[in-house]
């Protein structure tokens, strides 16, 4: 049993769940690491590794009973490289998944891939396996700066796996696209943009370049190697997103999160509505009924306790619900409805933080219309530092 004793719930009890549930599957390989890259991931160098790994992963899920009333309608393989796997591995883990939790009938079932991993016959077996979402790691269309994030694919290769996805039968493709690159101009992001729109992707993520420790990129800009991206220039890119994606029709729903109506996101939005998401693999982090827990972050390690028949969590902790709200409602562009927040914490936000609120409007960064709370189009530049009036 994964959840702690507080989250069971007796027989005669209430269920638990008012929403339904999501499911995180992490797959932590990869063929080589990204030079940006912080997750927990490690190089694919022998199948059988991969294969223990499945082993325990199924086994950590068929074993975790977690609420077994919870109604998932999300699902979601993120790493790593989950287009690694085999589709036959991919069923296996299904099969775990299936026998644990009610499956809706409309799920949402999305699958990272890296254009490297991916062809025809597999594509066709993962959409045979109800995988209905593909994340595609684009990153950017500029082969030279693809070899500074050390992608093993060319734009070449992205524009022939888009085609062979829509071959294959996805109607819903999301693009990750990275701005602040070192090198890339205003130019150069104009047309990675303008290329995404000509293929017209259901959903766009875009995120502006961080710069994370113990990284190869990292230590090539501390020594010289590569310059510091530049901040106003990232600021640019991203208005000019935000122009680009409006005229060709997608809505802006949260910071760095564009769609074609009704291609939203379900599962991430669960994160930003403080939903239950239950997480399963090496490093993957549940959330449930206000408690969040992580499993552990070293593969080996992971695949020893599960195997032995051990907890594979690393920690556990009570979430502060009153404070993530704020930062998590905040990232949506809806806002945080402060009537709703009221009546859930007990206590009238605005005349809390009275003082930041006012200061953070005359800096033109958050808004209140209509009792919503948002960040404004030049609060979504300095969000962080939003977040960190509340926190």
């Amino acid at each position: 049993m994964i959840v702690s004793d507080s989250l069971e719930r007796s027989a005669d009890s209430e269920p638990a769940f008012v929403e339904n549930a999501g499911i995180y599957v992490h797959f932590p390989f990869c063929r080589s690491r990204c030079s940006y890259c912080d997750f927990v991931t490690e190089i694919y160098t022998e199948r059988s590794k991969v294969e223990e790994y499945v082993k325990a992963l199924c086994l950590e899920i068929r074993n975790s009973s977690l609420c077994e009333e919870a109604k998932v309608d999300t699902i979601y393989f993120g790493g790593g490289t989950p287009s690694l796997l085999e589709p036959r591995q991919l069923e296996e883990i299904l099969k775990a998944i299936h026998a644990s939790f009610t499956i809706e009938p409309k799920l949402e079932f999305t699958l990272e891939m890296n254009p490297a991993t991916v062809s025809y016959e597999k594509l066709r077996a993962y959409r045979d396996l109800g995988v209905n979402r593909a994340s595609f790691g684009v990153q950017t269309f500029d082969d030279n700066l693809l070899k500074i994030l050390a992608r093993h694919h060319t734009a070449e290769d992205a524009l022939k796996t888009f085609e062979i996805l829509r071959r294959a039968g996805f109607e819903n493709i999301s693009f990750d696209l990275i701005a602040g690159l070192p090198y890339q101009t205003l130019e150069g992001w104009q047309r990675d943009l303008e290329k995404a729109l000509e293929l017209k992707p259901e959903h766009l993520s875009v995120y502006l370049l961080e710069i994370h420790e113990n990284t190869p990129l990292a230590e090539q800009i501390r020594t010289g190697r590569r310059p510091m991206p530049d901040e106003d220039l990232a600021a640019a890119m991203y208005e000019l997103t935000l122009e680009k994606l409006k005229s060709a029709g997608y809505v802006h729903y949260e910071i760095s999160n564009f769609a074609l109506p009704g291609f939203e996101s379900k599962h991430n939005t669960k994160y930003w509505l403080c939903q239950s998401v239950f997480g399963f693999g090496v490093s993957a982090v549940s959330f449930h009924q206000g408690e969040r827990w992580g499993n552990e972050r070293n593969t080996a390690k992971y695949i020893e306790l599960v195997v032995s028949g051990k907890q594979p969590v690393a920690f556990r902790e009570k979430a502060d619900l009153a404070r993530e709200s704020v930062f998590l409602g905040l990232r949506r562009t809806s806002g945080l409805n402060l009537s709703d927040y009221k009546a859930k914490f007990g206590f009238d936000l605005k005349e809390k933080f009275a003082a930041e609120i006012e200061r953070l409007k005359e800096f033109g960064l958050i808004e209140i219309e209509n009792d919503l709370l948002r960040l404004t189009r030049k609060g979504f530049l300095y969000s962080n530092e939003v977040f960190a009036v509340f926190v």
